[in-house]
């Protein structure tokens, strides 16, 4: 294969905004961006609309109050951070709390079918961590709901959109952003785009965990990009198990139970048959949570005056215990645990509440959640940790590159609540397209020049398994890589395994440098993972490394040999960075909340 020269360096197209990624955040970013008068591009790994954000199926977390009119931004602001265990950005937090509901009455604007209440309004339901029942919700299929609203009106605006396009790097011009280098995955053709503004709203890194919910395009691409163009992370450390992703059968391994089967009644049981989630209520928690049964049960039908059920605890205490079930010997057979709603719901009531988890399970699994339990277990799901952003514009630290929905970091802390993940895509989405957009047109003055070099050497990178003999096979690589990640640096963590950790990741690098990849560049996979395995590499050490760091257990981090919460630690936050071509670590203070918000949490 032949190296990149001045001749093939590709198609080139101009932009005032590029925006990596179609799920919600840049979707919402993009109309945002064009609506603010910025000449808008939207480059997508996949198809439009296949996006990571048809999993979030529960609901839109906005305290609109249309169930429970006591419920207002404050109290969903407390609960964020809370659930967050304080370590969220503050700022985040608030904006987010105060500007849901817009961003929910929008949508229904823009054509979205929310469920309704008996008297008309957005109906809302409850979710782990919220105090009052607050999720917007169609059915179980909210995530699907917001992808086609916002997808139709991207569409609608005339918004350029690039499907099936990787994008392999973020091109600078000195100090701020130039453009992104990327390539046609069906073609392998590259293509260079000229912009001041660039938002990554790529998504997660699940990819890089043997069990996860997260399907092919989660590579950490977002997260290593802003890396490699000098942005930092911030709270890498923090990875969501998602408590309830089926284990068997082995065909719907990994994917997602949504919350709402336990928001709608569904219990969790041990192989013994006893709910076994009364033995893991945290100090932290016990005032507002349920501790018999008698009382969680009454509490599905008079909330007013019965606590929350155990099972309704946010993700971290829920996966923790589920995990500490399995480890003492009472799991499932296939090393789970049960989640059984159809013992306490009517058919008719779970296929109305319930349908996608219904059908999908029946057609993919051949389970009946009507009939019989399902074998659930921690998944790996979400991570809080990503780009480090100003809260207000989404901003990073480069000039011109910006980040919003599960790529940026901060607004969830150690952990997200549930449902926080759409009214977040949502939130940021809008302000990084607006002010990404508010960007480019200042820098019309001095515009951006692209570097025909540095196109160059972005394409010779990409075709370098090419060049390679005899190396590595790039699956191989992955399986090794998911196997370290699973084992070493999953739910439980030790000093002992995230040193190890380390030290696998680091030789599994030694070997992704020489990845050998056959054929052509027309539809090849082995390729592509190639090129995204260079992704996962520097993620996956972003988190061990900061793992080892963090000597405490908090959210979605836990430390066997640190098992308790250090307040020294509550007040910290690690951020990552490359340095001459590796991870470098840094310790800074938490931003200060104000003191009108931390009276809140007096109250």
């Amino acid at each position: 294969m032949s190296t990149v020269d001045s001749a093939n360096l590709g198609e080139r197209h101009s932009y005032d905004v590029v925006v990596v990624g179609a799920g919600g955040a840049g979707l919402r970013a993009a109309i945002a961006a064009h609506d603010a008068g910025a000449r808008t591009a939207i480059v997508c790994k996949s198809l439009l609309g296949k996006a990571h954000t048809v999993m979030a199926e529960g609901g839109i977390a906005a305290a609109m109050g249309n169930l429970w009119p006591d419920d207002n931004w404050k109290v969903h602001f407390r609960d964020t951070m809370r659930g967050g265990k304080m370590l969220n950005h503050w700022r985040m937090a608030q904006l987010h709390a105060q500007e849901a509901p817009d961003r929910v009455l929008e949508l229904e604007e823009w054509g979205a079918l929310f469920d309704r209440t008996d008297d008309g309004l957005i109906s809302q339901r409850d979710f782990g961590g919220h105090r009052y029942a607050r999720l917007a919700h169609v059915g179980d299929r909210t995530g699907l709901e917001m992808i086609r609203t916002l997808q139709q009106r991207a569409v609608a605006l005339g918004i350029d959109v690039f499907m099936e396009c990787t994008i392999t790097e973020i091109l600078r011009d000195g100090d701020r952003v130039a453009g992104a280098f990327g390539y046609w995955r069906e073609s392998g053709r590259f293509i260079t785009f000229e912009a001041p503004s660039v938002i990554l709203a790529t998504g997660g890194i699940g990819k890089s965990f043997k069990v996860t919910s997260n399907s092919w395009e989660y590579t950490g691409d977002g997260h290593a990009l802003a890396v490699r163009a000098g942005a930092t992370l911030v709270n890498m450390e923090f990875v969501q198990f998602h408590p309830t992703g089926m284990v068997w059968p082995p065909s719907v391994r990994g994917i997602l139970v949504t919350e709402s089967v336990r928001g709608d009644g569904g219990v969790l049981k041990n192989s013994e048959g006893r709910r076994f989630m009364f033995d893991y209520i945290p100090e932290f928690f016990k005032a507002e949570t349920a501790d018999t049964i008698e009382e969680a049960d009454r509490w599905y039908t008079d909330k007013k005056n019965n606590r929350r059920p155990p099972e309704l605890l946010p993700r971290d205490e829920v996966a923790r215990a589920i995990n500490a079930e399995v480890k003492a010997g009472r799991g499932t057979p296939h090393g789970g645990i049960y989640l059984d709603i159809a013992s306490r719901r009517d058919p008719e009531y779970i296929r109305r509440r319930l349908p996608s988890m219904y059908h999908q399970f029946k057609e993919l699994a051949d389970v009946d959640i009507t009939k019989e339990p399902m074998e659930i277990g921690p998944t790996c799901h979400y991570v809080m940790g990503g780009v480090e952003v100003d809260p207000d514009t989404g901003a990073s630290v480069v000039a011109g590159l910006y980040a919003a929905g599960e790529v940026a970091g901060g607004m969830h802390g150690a952990n997200r609540l549930g449902g926080n993940s759409l009214s977040d895509l949502l939130v940021f989405g809008r302000r990084a397209g607006l002010n990404a957009a508010y960007y480019a047109i200042r820098t019309k003055e001095t515009p951006v020049q692209v570097d025909d070099v540095a196109v160059r050497a972005a394409g010779n990178a990409a075709l370098a398994p090419f060049t390679e003999e005899g190396g590595e096979n790039p699956y191989e690589v992955q399986k090794d890589l998911q196997e370290v990640m699973h084992n070493l640096v999953g739910i439980i963590r030790t000093a002992e395994e995230l040193e190890q950790a380390l030290g696998e990741i680091e030789k599994l690098a030694e070997r992704a440098e020489h990845l050998t990849v056959e054929g052509n560049r027309q539809y090849n996979p082995g390729w592509h993972l190639a090129i995204d395995l260079q992704n996962m590499l520097w993620v996956s050490e972003c988190i061990a490394r900061a793992a080892l760091t963090r000597t405490e257990s908090r959210g979605g981090h836990t430390r066997d040999d640190y098992p308790m919460t250090d307040p020294d630690w509550g007040t910290k936050n690690i951020v990552l960075r490359e340095k001459e071509g590796a991870v470098d670590l840094v310790i800074q203070p938490l931003p200060q909340m104000p003191a009108e918000l931390k009276a809140l949490f007096e109250q």
